[in-house]
Formats: C-alpha cells, structure tokens, sequence
C-alpha cells in the first residue's frame, strides 16, 4: 500500500489542517485546508487524522552503533571510564557479528519510536575495523527503513599510534561517509590542533562531510572548536562542519565565548551537535556545585547557528539508560538550555527532526510534495502536546509504507 490519501493533518509549523496525499511513495501533494478540492483526482484509499501530528521522523545525528547495547558497568560515571572500559571490550569481544546482532536490535528499537535516520560514529583505532565492516552490513541491510550514516571515529586519537591515519583512510575507502575526530584526546594541545588540519584536508580532498568530538570536557581552556571554526571559514566548508559535544564551552569565560568564539563559529558556518542526556550524566564530576555540562544551544540558536540534539549513547560503557526516543532528547535539551517558551520548544523539536537532517545533508527531507513520504503519526495534536506527554507513535512510515503501527 503505497497510494493513500491522509486527511485532516496537523504538520510542525503549519497552521490549520493538511491533507497529504501519497503516492508510489511520495508526497505527491500537500494540501492546506484552504485550497482543498473536490475536482482534483486522488487515491481512493483515505485516512482521516483527525487533527494528529504528521511530523518528518526523527533524526538522531550523534550515535555509536557499535557499542550500542554492550551494556558495560561505569562505575565512576565518567567519559575517561567510559573510553577505558570500551578499550578492553575491544580488545577482548567486539567482533563483526557481535556488531551486527547488537545493532540489529537497536534498530527495531529505533523504526518503533520512529527514528529513522542516524548518524554513527565508528571507531577506527580497531586495526581490523570489525565495527566498521559490521556496521556497513548494516547499513545495507537497514537501507530500506533507516538511513544510516557512518563517520570514521579514531576514538583513540588520529595520532593514538602509527597506524591509525591508515584505518581511517581504510574505513573512507570501505564506503564510510564521513570523517571524525577527536582532538581533545590527543597527547598534546598541539597534536590535537595537527589532528584537525590533517583530519580536514582529508575530508576536503575527497568531498566528504566532517563532524568532530570536539572538546568534550570540563576544562575552560580546551578550545580546539575555535580552530575547527577557522579550517571550515578557511576552506569554504561552511554547511559540511560539525562540532559534536563542545561542553567545553559550558564552562569558558563569558566574555570569550560571545565576543570571540559564537561569532567565529556563526561566522565560519559550523553547525553544532549536542548530546544532553550524555553530557549532563559524563560532565561536571569535578566542580561543586556540578554545572549544566552541555554546550550554551540557546546562545547558539540565537547566533544563527544550526544546533541539533542527539542521544550519542544506550545501554554502553558510557551511559547505562536509553530506548532510542528522540522525546527524550529534546525535553531533556529544552530543560537544561532554559528552552521552554513554546517558539523554543517547536525549535528542540527541530533539533531532533529538519535541523539535525540539515546538518546531516539528507536530501529530500520533509512532508513536501516530491519528496520521500517518510513520516510518523503521533497520538497528540500539536508539537507542543507531543513533547509534553512523549506521544505514543501510531504509526511510522517510510516511502510509503508502514514499518510500525497502522493508519486506520
């Protein structure tokens, strides 16, 4: 069933009533209330809404798959355990089926809440890059209900050993899309800085987009983001850059942060990717009172810079909770970031939604005619409905087709 008309839709940022009308797969048109027509041809198959939300789906632009649902204890609570404790399951049970089993489950998890479309990072220090071979597999066979993307993730540091630039270089070539850092996690401040000119012409080389681990961490004086803002102004990448994390930030000098930093990073074109559930649980463990460790998203929105949220984390060495709801995300981002007039929260709706499909480049995104009709129905009226009650998804769809739930 590919040709059906929904009637009597509310959409994110519309006013008043839609009618949506499906066909092979697409939108073929998207009608308002007002220029509704009895003449015009239409499937003869009808669904009427009733005034439900019919949003894009989720989009979850910062995750590790490949450490999804190891669920390894951390005890302290900290990224530096965290990063420990994956370093040993690396070296002692990450294997190609292993990925694949885990994964597997996390997506049916992710199609049910309608998220279906993620960005993952996965870690090149493995020299037999058995997460990436496991999660290209993946990637194939999922293509037809969530739209993976890889970023190649030397979470060791690109200058952790010798051979590290190779793997990375290797995981491009294995079909990899996108190219990572993590500059903090150099020996050095220096090696960092090396980290992202060299990580940058890579990716300026060969087309590719970027996205950064960059300056995770509780220290004011970690500002690899500035540089970072300055290869993408330089280079003309403005639009293909991001800064995931960056909580850093959330503890730099005021007057740092707005007079030079925020306008760099607007200036240069740099989206910004956070991760509130993670931040707030990995930071602060050193300050009393411990602060909000998440990146300042108001300060950014309002400097024109696209900012998504994203889970990062379920049930790995780094956060033991998670079910793969974006709800979850961008209430907790509306919370931490004094996000709550109603403007503000349609905004972390976006977050998890348009805006983090913008910084992804995912191409026709969004209920508009001509582009995929991937969707979800919500049990809730409005955006704002939906966010307050983590609205049940009565259905998922995706070219057309239903993956989760019914229309009727």
């Amino acid at each position: 069933m590919t040709d059906y008309k929904l009637k009597n839709c509310r959409i994110p940022g519309q006013d008043g009533l839609t009618d949506i009308v499906v066909e092979s797969g697409v939108f073929s048109r998207v009608i308002p209330e007002a220029a509704r027509s009895d003449t015009v041809s239409e499937p003869s198959r009808h669904f009427d809404m009733k005034g439900l939300l019919i949003s894009p789906p989720f989009v979850d632009a910062h995750f590790h798959l490949d450490s999804v649902l190891t669920r390894i204890p951390n005890a302290s609570g900290t990224l530096r355990e965290g990063i420990d404790n994956w370093g040993v399951y690396k070296a002692t049970k990450l294997g190609v089926e292993d990925v694949v089993t885990r994964v597997d489950e996390y997506c049916e998890r992710a199609v049910s809440q309608g998220l279906l479309a993620v960005r993952s990072h996965v870690d090149v220090s493995d020299p037999a890059l058995r997460g990436v071979e496991g999660l290209l597999h993946i990637r194939e066979k999922w293509k037809d209900r969530i739209d993976i993307q890889l970023v190649a993730f030397p979470q060791d540091g690109f200058f952790g050993t010798p051979e590290t630039e190779a793997q990375l270089l290797k995981a491009l070539d294995m079909g990899v899309d996108v190219v990572g850092g993590i500059p903090h996690n150099e020996r050095t401040l220096e090696l960092g800085w090396r980290s992202l000119e060299r990580l940058m012409d890579i990716a300026e080389n060969r087309g590719l987009l970027v996205d950064i681990h960059c300056d995770e961490s509780d220290d004011p004086h970690s500002r690899h983001v500035e540089v970072l803002a300055e290869e993408t102004r330089r280079r003309g990448l403005a639009g293909r850059v991001a800064a995931s994390h960056i909580t850093a930030t959330a503890m730099m000098d005021p007057y740092y942060l707005h007079r030079k930093l925020i306008p760099l990073m607007a200036g240069a074109g740099l989206a910004v990717i956070v991760n509130p559930l993670i931040n707030i649980h990995l930071g602060g463990h050193f300050h009393h009172p411990s602060p909000r460790a998440m990146a300042p998203i108001k300060d950014f929105i309002a400097a024109g810079l696209d900012v998504a949220c994203a889970q990062d984390c379920n049930e790995d060495p780094w956060y033991p909770l998670g079910n793969a709801d974006m709800f979850d995300v961008a209430r907790m981002a509306a919370h931490i970031a004094h996000m709550m007039g109603t403007s503000e929260l349609e905004t972390m709706f976006g977050a998890v939604t348009s805006t983090a499909a913008r910084i992804m480049n995912l191409d026709d995104y969004g209920i508009e005619a001509g582009n995929p009709a991937d969707f979800v129905v919500f049990e809730a009226p409005s955006v704002l409905e939906a966010l307050r009650i983590g609205a049940a998804r009565k259905a998922v769809v995706k070219r057309g087709k239903i993956l989760f739930g019914s229309l009727e």
